[in-house]
């Protein structure tokens, strides 16, 4: 499986972006597929996973409310649409992906997944 991550850019504070993550090979539909982001000298940390079937997502706290993680099977291709955004939000973002088969929770953690895009900066402006 290859990963190619898309749509970031620079955006004032308060603003939206919505990256893209289109994959390539076969079985899409059934990866657990999850957004990462690394900001400078800071570790990689979790920014949300979505099912394999889409019906099960998880965020983390700092991005609960503001992102939205979903997918398109036929497409082969997850988004993250990041609304409200915060300086503190920009980092680069990475989306990863793991065979689950039809588990219902998608990994959380970035040990779990088996494939990694190549990333794309978010810079948000105060």
């Amino acid at each position: 499986v290859q990963l190619q991550a898309s749509g970031g850019g620079l955006v004032q504070a308060g603003g939206s972006l919505r990256l893209s993550c289109v994959a390539s090979g076969r079985s899409f539909s059934r990866y657990g597929m999850g957004w990462f982001r690394q900001a400078p000298g800071k570790e990689r940390e979790f920014v949300a996973a979505i099912s394999w079937s889409g019906g099960s997502t998880f965020y983390a706290d700092s991005v609960k409310g503001r992102f939205t993680c979903s997918r398109d099977n036929a497409k082969n291709t997850v988004y993250l649409q990041m609304n409200s955004l915060k300086p503190e939000d920009t980092a680069v973002y990475y989306c990863a992906a793991k065979y689950t088969g039809v588990a219902v929770s998608p990994p959380r953690f970035s040990y779990e997944y088996d494939y990694w895009g190549q990333g794309t900066q978010v810079t948000v402006s105060s």
